[in-house]
């Protein structure tokens, strides 16, 4: 009932407006960066722990704190689900992308681009912001809606937020570039283990869901087994290739970063993405979060629980 809740309240309010606590939590990691930073393994994986390990047990008290009742424990998984979740704000930038390219306002849409994903958008034409918007947007359903979910399904509060701390992180410091090359290769890895199950996940409910937005399921799951594993991701490639097969398009190639340039793999045959596919990416992506919440709705209620025995009461007996 909670996640079902939170995944509500993402749909109605969107993100917290004022005082993000995933926002928080980053001002407090780029904080305690400037204390740990060392051009080291070590000194990453330190930070990393320390970090992902404080919100661990900080999810573990609120789990705690909600035991005590099944409707404070449903109110908490639905806080706590709504923090993390990130598919309101998403579908939200991809619509408004999708507006702007569709009215050929390429100024405006480069502009947008950096709240969707890391690429340089100064020399992208049509063609490479919409290719852009419609990978981040597969990524981002993955990342913030599926995976978040998951693992609130697995772990409860715990999970949500640790999950939540670690793709933060990721996003922060994981990157393959001087700086971050030893430092930020912790959080990378385990932000890699944690997407293993939910991106295949992500995956198989993009090639389940693809006719509702006049899609291909079979077009979707032959891409996804034969392109996914040659992306340079072992999660992104997932989600990314059954959604260009799900809308019969093409993704891949040459990506250009701030950092630098990768040339990746196409994956699938169809024809070039345009504003129009942005749109019905964005239509994916919600039914994909739309199916993420039941199926794990479904597994949650097969989380082992802790019954707390009830103490037998006395009966006073007079001598």
């Amino acid at each position: 009932m909670g996640l079902v809740l939170g995944v509500a309240a993402d749909a109605v309010f969107g993100d917290p407006r004022k005082y993000h606590p995933v926002a928080g939590f980053g001002q407090a990691a780029a904080a305690l960066e400037r204390r740990t930073y060392r051009d080291h393994r070590l000194a990453g994986a330190a930070h990393t722990a320390a970090l992902v390990g404080g919100v661990v047990l900080a999810g573990a008290a609120v789990e705690r704190l909600g035991g005590r009742g099944q409707v404070l424990r449903a109110l908490t998984t639905a806080a706590a689900t709504w923090v993390v979740l990130g598919g309101s704000s998403l579908a939200d930038e991809g619509t408004a992308m999708g507006r702007e390219l569709n009215g050929g306002d390429l100024a405006a849409a480069r502009r947008r681009l950096p709240n969707l994903c890391g690429r340089e958008p100064a020399r992208l034409d049509v063609l490479g912001l919409a290719k852009a918007t419609v990978e981040s947007v597969a990524e981002n359903t993955s990342d913030a809606v599926v995976a978040p979910l998951f693992w609130g399904a697995v772990a409860g509060v715990p999970g949500l937020l640790g999950y939540r701390a670690v793709n933060t992180l990721d996003a922060m410091i994981g990157h393959l570039n001087p700086r971050y090359r030893r430092f930020g290769w912790a959080a990378a890895r385990l932000d890699d283990v944690a997407n293993l199950v939910p991106s295949r996940l992500a995956a198989l409910l993009t090639a389940a869901g693809a006719p509702v937005v006049g899609g291909s399921s079979g077009e979707a799951w032959r891409t996804w087994r034969r392109d996914a594993a040659a992306h340079p991701s072992p999660n992104a490639g997932q989600v990314e290739a059954a959604f260009a097969g799900a809308l019969e398009i093409r993704l891949g190639g040459r990506t250009v970063y701030s950092h630098g340039a990768e040339d990746r793999p196409v994956l699938g045959h169809g024809r070039n993405p345009d504003a129009g596919h942005v749109t019905r990416a964005v239509e994916l992506s919600r039914v994909v979060g739309a199916g993420a919440a039941a199926v794990t709705a479904a597994l949650a209620l097969l989380r082992p629980r802790r019954v707390r025995p009830r103490r037998a009461a006395r009966r006073r007996t007079s001598a």
